[in-house]
């Protein structure tokens, strides 16, 4: 089984991507959404978010999501103590999935995660996919969702450069045409990743 991790800055359509890997056949692991269902169901990570936010961050057991956006980003230190509360979990979720998808004998997992690498995340894959696209074209998706263009800087400011993404990841998907010429992209990274590499005797 080949497990692929799947990364990208806000507003570059790595879950698009996915979602085209998923219509392929592949596995999906969201580290994002389980990250989000850990704040909802985690005593844990519940009781943890609170000491770093106050008890008013939470009505019951659902997050002000949108107000934890605004601290941890602009707070470089509240967003790594909130990783370091969620990753840990989100981590041993992927190894249960893993483990599960190799019991079913399936051919691919993915880990889609937007801080792969800053997680230490990419250690837990294989190969890695970093998604890129141009930063007004970003900008204008987010927009289109209804954040604000301050928030939208902010988030960009706090994630991996795309040239920092190129020299990390072992493929780079250009996003910045039709969903046609995405998915043809995304199906010759696929192939390229499966298909074995010829030994060649020295």
């Amino acid at each position: 089984m080949r497990v692929i991790g799947v990364t990208g800055g806000i507003g570059s359509g790595k879950t698009t991507v996915c979602n085209i890997l998923n219509a392929l056949g592949c596995r999906i692991f969201n580290a994002d959404q389980v990250a989000k269902e850990l704040q909802e169901t985690d005593p844990e990570v519940i009781a943890g978010i609170k000491a770093l936010f106050g008890e008013e961050i939470y009505t019951g057991n659902v997050p002000n999501r949108k107000k934890i956006a605004q601290l941890v980003f602009s707070d470089k230190e509240k967003l790594m103590a909130l990783n370091r509360l969620i990753h840990p979990k989100v981590f041993a979720r992927f190894y249960e999935a893993k483990l599960d998808a190799e019991r079913k004998g399936e051919r691919v997992l993915v880990k889609e995660a937007a801080i792969l690498f800053e997680s230490g995340g990419n250690k837990q894959v294989d190969e890695t996919i970093a998604v890129l696209a141009d930063r007004d074209l970003r900008i204008k998706r987010l927009e289109g969702k209804g954040l604000t263009r301050d928030e939208i800087e902010q988030r960009m400011s706090m994630q991996l450069s795309d040239d920092e993404l190129r020299q990390r990841a072992d493929h780079v998907i250009e996003n910045n045409g039709t969903l046609e010429e995405l998915q043809s992209k995304v199906k010759k990274t696929l192939e390229k990743i499966l298909t074995p590499t010829p030994v060649t005797s020295r």
